[in-house]
Protein backbone atom coordinates (compact mmCIF):
# COMPACT_ATOMS: atom_id res chain seq x y z
CA UNK A 1 0.00 0.00 0.00
CA UNK A 2 1.51 3.41 -0.74
CA UNK A 3 0.50 4.94 2.48
CA UNK A 4 3.67 4.75 3.41
CA UNK A 5 4.77 7.02 0.39
CA UNK A 6 3.71 10.34 0.62
CA UNK A 7 3.51 12.97 -2.79
CA UNK A 8 4.70 16.01 -1.19
CA UNK A 9 2.81 17.71 -4.40
CA UNK A 10 -0.75 17.13 -2.17
CA UNK A 11 1.16 19.44 0.71
CA UNK A 12 -1.95 22.24 0.27
CA UNK A 13 -1.57 25.61 -0.89
CA UNK A 14 -2.21 27.85 1.65
CA UNK A 15 -3.21 30.58 -1.05
CA UNK A 16 -6.15 28.12 -2.08
CA UNK A 17 -9.58 30.08 -1.07
CA UNK A 18 -12.28 27.45 -0.11
CA UNK A 19 -15.08 29.84 0.30
CA UNK A 20 -14.84 30.45 -3.58
CA UNK A 21 -15.39 27.15 -4.18
CA UNK A 22 -18.39 25.71 -1.51
CA UNK A 23 -19.70 23.00 -3.94
CA UNK A 24 -16.58 21.70 -4.75
CA UNK A 25 -15.19 21.34 -0.93
CA UNK A 26 -19.23 19.69 0.09
CA UNK A 27 -18.97 17.65 -3.08
CA UNK A 28 -14.97 16.51 -2.52
CA UNK A 29 -16.04 15.86 1.53
CA UNK A 30 -18.73 12.69 0.68
CA UNK A 31 -19.10 10.00 2.53
CA UNK A 32 -17.23 7.33 2.04
CA UNK A 33 -15.08 8.83 -0.83
CA UNK A 34 -11.26 7.32 -1.30
CA UNK A 35 -9.16 9.51 -3.68
CA UNK A 36 -6.22 7.60 -5.32
CA UNK A 37 -3.62 10.01 -6.21
CA UNK A 38 -0.61 8.97 -9.24
CA UNK A 39 1.75 11.83 -9.81
CA UNK A 40 5.66 12.60 -9.27
CA UNK A 41 6.96 15.01 -7.11
CA UNK A 42 9.50 15.80 -10.61
CA UNK A 43 6.19 16.26 -12.54
CA UNK A 44 5.81 19.85 -13.35
CA UNK A 45 1.86 19.21 -14.11
CA UNK A 46 2.14 17.49 -10.71
CA UNK A 47 3.22 20.82 -9.00
CA UNK A 48 1.03 22.90 -10.94
CA UNK A 49 -2.02 21.05 -10.33
CA UNK A 50 -1.59 19.01 -6.64
CA UNK A 51 -1.33 21.71 -3.74
CA UNK A 52 -4.47 23.03 -4.38
CA UNK A 53 -6.17 19.58 -4.53
CA UNK A 54 -4.60 18.86 -1.48
CA UNK A 55 -5.94 21.96 -0.46
CA UNK A 56 -9.78 21.52 -1.08
CA UNK A 57 -9.21 17.77 0.22
CA UNK A 58 -8.26 19.48 3.43
CA UNK A 59 -11.10 22.21 3.17
CA UNK A 60 -13.50 19.14 2.86
CA UNK A 61 -12.17 17.19 5.94
CA UNK A 62 -11.11 14.25 3.98
CA UNK A 63 -9.37 12.11 6.37
CA UNK A 64 -5.56 10.99 5.58
CA UNK A 65 -6.59 7.39 5.23
CA UNK A 66 -8.84 8.04 2.56
CA UNK A 67 -6.31 9.32 0.55
CA UNK A 68 -4.10 7.57 -1.49
CA UNK A 69 -0.39 8.34 -2.89
CA UNK A 70 1.38 6.46 -5.74
CA UNK A 71 4.52 7.87 -6.67
CA UNK A 72 4.68 7.43 -10.06
CA UNK A 73 8.50 7.54 -12.08
CA UNK A 74 8.79 8.03 -16.26
CA UNK A 75 10.76 5.72 -18.03
CA UNK A 76 13.12 6.72 -20.93
CA UNK A 77 10.21 5.87 -23.30
CA UNK A 78 7.72 8.17 -21.06
CA UNK A 79 5.36 5.41 -19.99
CA UNK A 80 4.90 5.36 -16.19
CA UNK A 81 5.72 3.04 -13.13
CA UNK A 82 4.62 2.53 -10.27
CA UNK A 83 1.71 0.77 -7.64
CA UNK A 84 -0.96 -0.01 -9.83
CA UNK A 85 -0.22 1.90 -12.58
CA UNK A 86 -0.73 -1.08 -14.78
CA UNK A 87 -4.29 -2.14 -13.04
CA UNK A 88 -5.40 1.97 -13.24
CA UNK A 89 -4.19 2.27 -16.57
CA UNK A 90 -2.27 5.43 -15.57
CA UNK A 91 -0.68 6.83 -18.85
CA UNK A 92 -0.33 10.89 -17.71
CA UNK A 93 0.36 12.45 -14.35
CA UNK A 94 -1.27 13.48 -12.41
CA UNK A 95 -4.37 11.06 -12.60
CA UNK A 96 -6.87 10.88 -9.67
CA UNK A 97 -9.70 8.24 -9.38
CA UNK A 98 -12.30 8.25 -6.97
CA UNK A 99 -14.03 5.34 -5.86
CA UNK A 100 -16.49 4.40 -3.04
CA UNK A 101 -16.73 0.61 -2.28
CA UNK A 102 -14.28 -0.21 -4.70
CA UNK A 103 -16.48 1.52 -7.27
CA UNK A 104 -14.77 4.03 -9.91
CA UNK A 105 -16.76 7.52 -9.32
CA UNK A 106 -14.49 9.61 -11.52
CA UNK A 107 -11.47 10.09 -13.22
CA UNK A 108 -9.43 13.22 -13.27
CA UNK A 109 -6.53 13.12 -15.93
CA UNK A 110 -4.00 15.47 -16.90
CA UNK A 111 -4.40 16.97 -20.05
CA UNK A 112 -8.64 18.46 -18.70
CA UNK A 113 -8.81 21.76 -18.76
CA UNK A 114 -9.70 22.78 -15.13
CA UNK A 115 -8.14 22.18 -11.77
CA UNK A 116 -8.57 19.11 -10.30
CA UNK A 117 -11.09 19.53 -7.61
CA UNK A 118 -13.48 21.36 -9.70
CA UNK A 119 -13.50 18.23 -12.49
CA UNK A 120 -13.93 15.80 -9.39
CA UNK A 121 -16.80 17.97 -7.99
CA UNK A 122 -18.89 17.99 -11.04
CA UNK A 123 -18.06 14.58 -12.33
CA UNK A 124 -19.00 13.50 -8.67
CA UNK A 125 -22.02 15.81 -8.42
CA UNK A 126 -23.28 14.25 -11.90
CA UNK A 127 -22.80 10.67 -10.43
CA UNK A 128 -24.73 11.64 -7.21
CA UNK A 129 -27.64 13.20 -9.69
CA UNK A 130 -27.36 9.79 -12.32
CA UNK A 131 -28.03 7.95 -9.02
CA UNK A 132 -30.79 9.79 -7.78
CA UNK A 133 -32.46 10.00 -10.99
CA UNK A 134 -32.87 5.98 -11.04
CA UNK A 135 -33.75 5.58 -7.66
Amino acid sequence: MSRNQRLETMQPNPAWDAASYPEVVETLGGAGLVFKVWGGDWCKDCRARLPDFGAALAAAGVPEERIEHYPVEKREDGSKVGPHVDEYGIELIPTVVVERDGEVLARFVEKEDVPVAVYLADRLAAESAAAEADD
